[in-house]
Protein backbone atom coordinates (compact mmCIF):
# COMPACT_ATOMS: atom_id res chain seq x y z
CA UNK A 1 0.00 0.00 0.00
CA UNK A 2 1.60 3.19 -1.45
CA UNK A 3 2.19 5.76 1.55
CA UNK A 4 2.09 9.21 0.64
CA UNK A 5 2.19 12.46 2.15
CA UNK A 6 -0.67 14.74 1.35
CA UNK A 7 0.09 19.00 2.02
CA UNK A 8 -2.99 20.66 3.29
CA UNK A 9 -3.21 24.45 2.85
CA UNK A 10 -5.34 24.64 6.13
CA UNK A 11 -5.36 24.18 9.89
CA UNK A 12 -9.38 22.83 9.74
CA UNK A 13 -11.65 22.82 6.47
CA UNK A 14 -14.48 20.65 6.98
CA UNK A 15 -15.27 19.33 3.45
CA UNK A 16 -11.55 17.73 4.03
CA UNK A 17 -11.43 16.76 7.56
CA UNK A 18 -12.35 13.51 7.34
CA UNK A 19 -9.09 12.88 4.85
CA UNK A 20 -7.31 14.79 7.16
CA UNK A 21 -8.37 12.74 10.25
CA UNK A 22 -8.37 9.28 9.04
CA UNK A 23 -12.18 8.39 8.67
CA UNK A 24 -12.37 8.55 5.34
CA UNK A 25 -9.31 6.69 4.09
CA UNK A 26 -8.65 6.65 0.08
CA UNK A 27 -8.92 2.92 -1.28
CA UNK A 28 -5.26 1.21 -1.46
CA UNK A 29 -3.08 4.34 -0.21
CA UNK A 30 -2.05 5.32 3.07
CA UNK A 31 -1.82 9.17 3.81
CA UNK A 32 0.34 11.07 5.89
CA UNK A 33 -1.17 14.71 6.76
CA UNK A 34 1.32 17.85 6.83
CA UNK A 35 -0.31 20.93 7.76
CA UNK A 36 1.12 24.66 6.39
CA UNK A 37 -0.03 28.23 5.89
CA UNK A 38 -1.42 28.03 1.82
CA UNK A 39 1.49 30.59 0.47
CA UNK A 40 3.92 28.36 2.56
CA UNK A 41 2.71 25.27 1.10
CA UNK A 42 2.37 26.26 -2.67
CA UNK A 43 5.58 27.80 -2.65
CA UNK A 44 7.10 24.61 -1.11
CA UNK A 45 5.25 22.49 -3.69
CA UNK A 46 5.79 24.65 -7.18
CA UNK A 47 10.02 25.42 -5.68
CA UNK A 48 10.89 21.80 -4.45
CA UNK A 49 8.37 19.26 -5.03
CA UNK A 50 8.29 18.50 -1.56
CA UNK A 51 4.62 16.43 -1.34
CA UNK A 52 2.87 13.32 -3.44
CA UNK A 53 -0.28 15.01 -2.81
CA UNK A 54 -0.76 19.22 -2.26
CA UNK A 55 -3.47 21.29 -2.20
CA UNK A 56 -2.51 24.02 -4.61
CA UNK A 57 -3.19 27.53 -6.13
CA UNK A 58 -5.44 26.60 -9.17
CA UNK A 59 -3.99 30.39 -10.68
CA UNK A 60 -0.47 29.00 -10.45
CA UNK A 61 -1.21 25.64 -11.10
CA UNK A 62 -2.50 27.18 -14.61
CA UNK A 63 0.91 29.21 -14.67
CA UNK A 64 2.84 25.73 -14.01
CA UNK A 65 0.90 23.57 -16.51
CA UNK A 66 1.55 25.96 -19.18
CA UNK A 67 4.85 26.52 -19.03
CA UNK A 68 5.40 22.66 -18.12
CA UNK A 69 7.58 24.18 -15.51
CA UNK A 70 6.46 21.13 -13.03
CA UNK A 71 5.53 17.63 -13.01
CA UNK A 72 1.98 17.46 -11.75
CA UNK A 73 -1.77 16.81 -12.55
CA UNK A 74 -4.83 17.73 -10.55
CA UNK A 75 -8.60 16.35 -9.60
CA UNK A 76 -11.24 18.56 -9.47
CA UNK A 77 -11.88 18.90 -5.94
CA UNK A 78 -12.10 22.75 -4.74
CA UNK A 79 -12.13 22.20 -0.98
CA UNK A 80 -12.90 26.11 -0.58
CA UNK A 81 -14.84 29.03 -2.43
CA UNK A 82 -14.57 32.49 -1.28
CA UNK A 83 -15.90 35.98 -2.40
CA UNK A 84 -12.82 37.18 -2.70
CA UNK A 85 -14.09 40.52 -4.05
CA UNK A 86 -15.23 40.86 -0.20
CA UNK A 87 -11.33 40.87 0.85
CA UNK A 88 -10.65 44.36 -0.67
CA UNK A 89 -10.62 46.81 2.31
CA UNK A 90 -10.17 50.33 2.71
CA UNK A 91 -8.99 52.98 5.34
CA UNK A 92 -12.28 53.32 7.75
CA UNK A 93 -11.91 56.87 6.68
CA UNK A 94 -12.02 56.50 3.18
CA UNK A 95 -14.39 58.44 0.70
CA UNK A 96 -14.19 55.05 -1.54
CA UNK A 97 -17.69 53.66 -1.44
CA UNK A 98 -17.88 51.17 -4.28
CA UNK A 99 -15.91 48.88 -6.64
CA UNK A 100 -16.13 51.89 -9.73
CA UNK A 101 -14.31 53.83 -7.25
CA UNK A 102 -11.11 52.29 -7.47
CA UNK A 103 -10.42 53.41 -10.82
CA UNK A 104 -6.79 55.11 -10.85
CA UNK A 105 -6.46 53.93 -7.19
CA UNK A 106 -3.46 52.15 -5.95
CA UNK A 107 -4.84 48.58 -4.99
CA UNK A 108 -2.60 46.06 -2.97
CA UNK A 109 -2.62 42.46 -3.14
CA UNK A 110 -0.49 39.55 -1.26
CA UNK A 111 1.03 37.85 -4.50
CA UNK A 112 -0.50 39.21 -7.96
CA UNK A 113 -0.48 35.57 -9.92
CA UNK A 114 -2.72 33.91 -6.52
CA UNK A 115 -6.28 32.90 -7.21
CA UNK A 116 -7.08 35.24 -5.33
CA UNK A 117 -5.81 38.15 -7.17
CA UNK A 118 -6.99 36.72 -10.07
CA UNK A 119 -10.57 36.74 -9.36
CA UNK A 120 -10.38 39.80 -7.80
CA UNK A 121 -8.77 41.50 -10.98
CA UNK A 122 -11.41 39.33 -13.25
CA UNK A 123 -14.63 40.53 -11.26
CA UNK A 124 -13.50 44.44 -10.99
CA UNK A 125 -12.86 44.68 -14.41
CA UNK A 126 -16.12 42.08 -16.02
CA UNK A 127 -18.57 43.19 -13.33
CA UNK A 128 -17.72 46.18 -12.00
CA UNK A 129 -16.01 48.29 -15.09
CA UNK A 130 -12.66 48.80 -13.00
CA UNK A 131 -9.63 47.93 -16.06
CA UNK A 132 -6.58 46.00 -14.32
CA UNK A 133 -4.93 48.80 -16.95
CA UNK A 134 -6.06 51.89 -15.26
CA UNK A 135 -5.33 50.95 -11.54
CA UNK A 136 -1.50 50.76 -9.84
CA UNK A 137 -0.75 47.48 -8.48
CA UNK A 138 1.33 46.92 -5.42
CA UNK A 139 2.72 43.11 -4.30
CA UNK A 140 3.70 42.15 -0.69
CA UNK A 141 5.25 38.77 -1.17
CA UNK A 142 9.15 38.90 -2.03
CA UNK A 143 10.01 37.41 -5.05
CA UNK A 144 12.19 34.85 -3.58
CA UNK A 145 9.39 33.87 -1.28
CA UNK A 146 6.05 33.86 -3.54
CA UNK A 147 4.09 31.95 -6.24
CA UNK A 148 5.50 33.55 -8.58
CA UNK A 149 9.27 33.22 -7.29
CA UNK A 150 8.83 29.32 -7.81
CA UNK A 151 7.44 29.43 -11.80
CA UNK A 152 8.95 32.73 -12.80
CA UNK A 153 6.50 35.25 -12.58
CA UNK A 154 6.89 38.92 -14.56
CA UNK A 155 4.56 41.41 -14.64
CA UNK A 156 2.07 41.79 -17.40
CA UNK A 157 2.69 43.94 -20.31
CA UNK A 158 0.93 47.05 -19.53
CA UNK A 159 0.11 46.81 -15.88
CA UNK A 160 1.59 49.40 -13.46
CA UNK A 161 3.09 47.05 -10.83
CA UNK A 162 4.81 47.99 -7.82
CA UNK A 163 6.58 45.84 -4.92
CA UNK A 164 6.04 46.55 -1.82
CA UNK A 165 9.52 47.58 0.26
CA UNK A 166 10.58 45.47 2.96
CA UNK A 167 10.13 47.05 5.35
CA UNK A 168 6.10 47.59 4.60
CA UNK A 169 3.48 45.68 4.33
CA UNK A 170 -0.49 45.68 2.47
CA UNK A 171 -1.90 46.64 5.83
CA UNK A 172 0.88 49.25 6.98
CA UNK A 173 0.68 51.78 3.70
CA UNK A 174 -3.10 50.94 3.88
CA UNK A 175 -3.20 52.47 7.22
CA UNK A 176 -0.96 54.90 6.34
CA UNK A 177 -2.55 55.78 3.50
CA UNK A 178 0.14 54.68 0.77
CA UNK A 179 -2.81 52.51 -0.40
CA UNK A 180 -6.43 52.92 -1.53
CA UNK A 181 -7.50 49.24 -1.19
CA UNK A 182 -5.82 46.05 -0.19
CA UNK A 183 -6.55 42.36 0.26
CA UNK A 184 -7.41 41.94 3.47
CA UNK A 185 -9.41 38.91 4.49
CA UNK A 186 -10.83 40.43 7.39
CA UNK A 187 -11.40 36.78 9.08
CA UNK A 188 -8.15 35.32 8.69
CA UNK A 189 -5.49 38.13 8.32
CA UNK A 190 -4.59 37.42 11.99
CA UNK A 191 -3.29 34.18 11.04
CA UNK A 192 0.78 34.40 10.75
CA UNK A 193 2.64 33.50 7.86
CA UNK A 194 6.55 33.25 7.21
CA UNK A 195 5.44 34.98 3.64
CA UNK A 196 2.63 37.44 4.76
CA UNK A 197 3.50 40.43 6.40
CA UNK A 198 0.28 41.81 6.58
CA UNK A 199 -0.72 39.34 9.04
CA UNK A 200 1.92 40.68 11.54
CA UNK A 201 0.59 44.19 11.36
CA UNK A 202 -2.71 43.05 11.81
CA UNK A 203 -2.26 41.88 15.74
CA UNK A 204 -3.29 44.66 16.92
CA UNK A 205 -6.62 45.12 17.46
CA UNK A 206 -6.01 49.43 17.59
CA UNK A 207 -5.36 48.59 13.76
CA UNK A 208 -8.77 46.59 12.86
CA UNK A 209 -10.44 49.51 14.18
CA UNK A 210 -9.32 51.52 11.56
CA UNK A 211 -10.34 49.58 8.09
CA UNK A 212 -13.69 48.56 6.92
CA UNK A 213 -14.88 46.43 4.04
CA UNK A 214 -15.28 47.92 0.58
CA UNK A 215 -18.78 45.59 0.24
CA UNK A 216 -20.17 45.77 3.60
CA UNK A 217 -23.05 43.60 3.20
CA UNK A 218 -21.49 40.27 2.07
CA UNK A 219 -24.85 37.91 1.84
CA UNK A 220 -26.15 40.73 -0.75
CA UNK A 221 -22.66 40.53 -2.69
CA UNK A 222 -23.29 36.58 -3.00
CA UNK A 223 -26.44 37.14 -3.79
CA UNK A 224 -25.68 39.07 -6.86
CA UNK A 225 -22.36 37.55 -7.70
CA UNK A 226 -24.14 33.67 -7.61
CA UNK A 227 -27.05 35.09 -9.79
CA UNK A 228 -24.89 36.69 -12.41
CA UNK A 229 -22.39 33.77 -13.01
CA UNK A 230 -23.41 30.74 -11.12
CA UNK A 231 -20.96 30.02 -9.11
CA UNK A 232 -18.64 30.84 -6.10
CA UNK A 233 -15.05 31.08 -7.04
CA UNK A 234 -12.94 28.71 -5.09
CA UNK A 235 -8.88 29.51 -4.86
CA UNK A 236 -7.58 25.78 -4.50
CA UNK A 237 -7.90 22.01 -6.07
CA UNK A 238 -5.45 19.43 -5.41
CA UNK A 239 -2.24 17.89 -7.03
CA UNK A 240 -0.52 14.80 -7.69
CA UNK A 241 3.41 14.46 -8.22
CA UNK A 242 4.09 13.23 -11.80
CA UNK A 243 6.34 10.30 -10.47
CA UNK A 244 3.55 9.33 -8.22
CA UNK A 245 0.98 8.97 -11.11
CA UNK A 246 3.42 7.94 -13.11
CA UNK A 247 3.83 4.94 -11.06
CA UNK A 248 0.36 4.42 -9.50
CA UNK A 249 -2.12 5.62 -12.03
CA UNK A 250 -5.28 4.48 -10.36
CA UNK A 251 -4.57 6.88 -7.18
CA UNK A 252 -6.31 9.78 -8.84
CA UNK A 253 -9.62 8.42 -9.43
CA UNK A 254 -9.19 6.40 -5.75
CA UNK A 255 -8.37 10.11 -4.26
CA UNK A 256 -11.22 11.88 -6.20
CA UNK A 257 -13.53 9.53 -4.26
CA UNK A 258 -12.49 9.58 -0.69
CA UNK A 259 -12.43 13.61 -1.17
CA UNK A 260 -16.63 12.99 -2.38
CA UNK A 261 -16.92 10.77 0.13
CA UNK A 262 -15.18 13.07 2.86
CA UNK A 263 -17.24 16.35 1.50
CA UNK A 264 -20.28 14.24 2.01
CA UNK A 265 -19.92 13.12 5.36
CA UNK A 266 -18.99 16.66 6.57
CA UNK A 267 -22.56 17.52 4.76
CA UNK A 268 -23.62 15.08 6.68
CA UNK A 269 -23.02 16.71 10.20
CA UNK A 270 -23.28 20.41 9.09
CA UNK A 271 -25.89 21.22 11.44
CA UNK A 272 -24.15 19.96 14.37
CA UNK A 273 -21.21 21.60 13.64
CA UNK A 274 -22.02 24.99 13.76
CA UNK A 275 -21.09 26.65 17.09
CA UNK A 276 -23.23 27.10 19.64
CA UNK A 277 -22.25 30.92 20.06
CA UNK A 278 -24.59 31.54 16.14
CA UNK A 279 -27.70 31.62 17.81
CA UNK A 280 -29.07 31.91 14.47
CA UNK A 281 -26.84 29.53 12.90
CA UNK A 282 -29.42 27.17 11.39
CA UNK A 283 -31.16 29.83 9.69
CA UNK A 284 -28.10 31.47 7.93
CA UNK A 285 -27.46 27.38 6.73
CA UNK A 286 -31.34 27.71 5.33
CA UNK A 287 -30.56 31.01 4.06
CA UNK A 288 -27.59 29.71 2.14
CA UNK A 289 -29.22 27.21 0.86
CA UNK A 290 -31.87 29.27 -0.43
CA UNK A 291 -29.22 30.99 -2.34
CA UNK A 292 -26.84 29.05 -3.60
CA UNK A 293 -28.58 25.63 -3.35
CA UNK A 294 -27.90 22.38 -1.71
CA UNK A 295 -24.20 22.04 -2.80
CA UNK A 296 -22.26 25.45 -3.34
CA UNK A 297 -18.78 23.31 -3.32
CA UNK A 298 -19.64 21.09 -6.22
CA UNK A 299 -16.62 18.76 -7.10
CA UNK A 300 -15.77 17.26 -10.66
CA UNK A 301 -15.06 18.67 -14.05
CA UNK A 302 -19.01 18.69 -15.77
CA UNK A 303 -20.12 20.68 -12.91
CA UNK A 304 -17.42 23.02 -12.45
CA UNK A 305 -17.07 23.86 -16.60
CA UNK A 306 -18.37 27.36 -16.23
CA UNK A 307 -16.21 28.42 -13.39
CA UNK A 308 -12.94 27.03 -14.78
CA UNK A 309 -13.73 28.59 -18.26
CA UNK A 310 -14.01 31.93 -16.52
CA UNK A 311 -10.74 31.39 -14.41
CA UNK A 312 -9.35 30.07 -17.72
CA UNK A 313 -9.88 32.86 -19.70
CA UNK A 314 -9.18 35.39 -16.51
CA UNK A 315 -5.73 33.81 -16.39
CA UNK A 316 -5.36 34.18 -19.85
CA UNK A 317 -6.89 38.32 -20.17
CA UNK A 318 -4.97 38.95 -17.32
CA UNK A 319 -1.13 38.19 -18.97
CA UNK A 320 -0.49 35.21 -17.18
CA UNK A 321 -0.89 32.39 -19.74
CA UNK A 322 0.22 32.71 -22.74
CA UNK A 323 -2.95 31.04 -24.50
CA UNK A 324 -6.07 29.24 -22.82
CA UNK A 325 -5.53 26.27 -21.76
CA UNK A 326 -7.99 23.15 -21.78
CA UNK A 327 -9.68 21.83 -18.99
CA UNK A 328 -8.53 18.61 -20.21
CA UNK A 329 -5.02 19.24 -19.59
CA UNK A 330 -5.15 20.29 -16.02
CA UNK A 331 -6.87 16.99 -14.45
CA UNK A 332 -5.99 13.52 -14.66
CA UNK A 333 -7.57 11.58 -17.38
CA UNK A 334 -9.09 9.01 -15.29
CA UNK A 335 -11.49 11.59 -13.19
CA UNK A 336 -12.43 13.89 -16.66
CA UNK A 337 -15.65 12.70 -16.88
CA UNK A 338 -16.48 12.46 -13.10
Amino acid sequence: MPRLTLSFASAYNERVEPLMDGTIKPEGLELVPIYSHPSETFYRMLKFQEFEICEMSISSYLIARSRGTVDMVAIPVFPSRILFQTWLAVHADSKIKTPGDLLGKRIGVAEYQQTAALWIRGILEHDFGVSQYKVHWYMERTPELSHGGATGFTPPPGISFNRIPPEKSQASMLLEGELDTAMINMSWARRTSALDRSSRVLQSPANWSRLKPLFPDTIAEGTRFFKAHGFITPNHTYVIRGDVVKKHPWVAFNLYKAFVAAKALAQEKLAEQIPSALFFGLDYLAMTRNILGDDPFPFGVAANRGMLDTLIAYSHEQGLTDRKLLVEELFAESTLNL
